[in-house]
């Protein structure tokens, strides 16, 4: 696929879909929201928010029927898969299998967001970097089998002894290859904000300076280095134009990060993604707390609009 294929193939996945609410585009599938027809209003903005559920800890030990069953039960219309837990969706499983998994999402109307892996670009030894390029590969194909539309990879240190700048280019690099590749499976790649060094908004736009592929994207994780050097703002800026379609929050309303201020930059900017809870706590009833952080997101969306004039 020519670079300008690539561009126009994730122009037009962003702007289509195949219904409405649901997050769904057959080139970027089940990423984003169709643009409105010229003859209907624009959907306020946030509007194209959806909320969703990273199976970190409150869903690890949830097979997928029962994964599913609870997302539905409270609200959560997406889901990206962590690798290696209970709900076994991995690269090992048969093309009947992906074809089980894929038919399970459908009938369940919960979105299969895509693929959340540890596959990481900045290891010294390229024998390690080739490995983990290989194996997101295969994870590209799962989730395009699956009926997800991305996978989540992360860079996740700068390696002592090395320039930071020969680090950044060859995640950036290796980031190319593989948004290249998955290009041809239309799928996207989420670059979490993560790891030693590599969570610095800064260090974060050095490694995109080098990412060329159009399918390639941040994924904001909600650390604490967000808030460092000139703060959020300043930080949230300097990395937005490359934001891919999902951001990572965890509990909305506990601990000391701004979510209130967060959501009001993602309405602001009129974000069109999922905004995917990675719970970190451990409460008794994951059902009941996920009702409500679903409910917080809401009130934040909708305040963050009514600030805008347009709730």
């Amino acid at each position: 696929m020519s670079p300008k294929n690539r561009r126009d193939f994730v122009k037009q996945s962003l702007l289509a879909t195949a219904a409405w609410p649901v997050i769904s585009v057959p080139g970027l599938a089940q990423t984003a929201v169709e643009a409105p027809a010229e003859d209907q209003p624009a959907p306020k903005p946030g509007a194209r928010m959806r909320f969703g559920l990273v199976t970190y800890l409150w869903g690890q030990d949830w097979d997928l029927p029962t994964l599913l069953a609870n997302c539905a039960k409270t609200g959560c219309t997406g889901v990206e898969l962590r690798v290696d837990h209970a709900h076994k969706v991995s690269a090992a499983l048969t093309a009947e299998q992906r074809k089980a998994v894929k038919k399970r999402f459908a009938d369940s109307g919960v979105v299969f967001v895509g693929m959340g892996c540890n596959w990481e670009f900045h290891a010294t030894d390229p024998a390690k970097v080739k490995s983990n390029i290989e194996g997101a590969k295969a994870d590209v194909v799962l989730s395009h089998d699956c009926g997800g539309s991305g996978v989540k990879v992360k860079p996740n240190s700068l390696p002592q002894g090395v320039p930071i700048e020969k680090t950044c280019e060859q995640i950036g690099r290796a980031l190319n290859d593989l948004g290249r590749f998955a290009a041809g499976y239309k799928q996207e790649i989420r670059v979490e904000v993560h790891g030693s060094g590599t969570s610095e908004l800064p260090i974060m736009k050095q490694i995109f300076d080098h990412v060329t592929e159009p399918n390639v994207g941040i994924c904001w994780n909600c650390n604490g280095e967000d808030l460092k050097g000139e703060g959020l703002v300043y930080n949230f800026d300097l990395v937005k134009k490359r934001f891919g379609r999902t951001v990572h929050v965890r509990e909305l309303n506990m601990g000391d990060y701004p979510y209130p201020q967060l959501i009001d930059l993602f309405v602001k900017m009129d974000y069109v993604g999922w905004i995917l809870l990675e719970a970190r706590t451990k409460p008794k009833d994951r059902i009941a707390a996920l009702i409500e952080q679903r409910k917080v997101f809401e009130e934040m969306v909708h305040k963050a609009q009514a600030a805008l004039g347009v709730a």
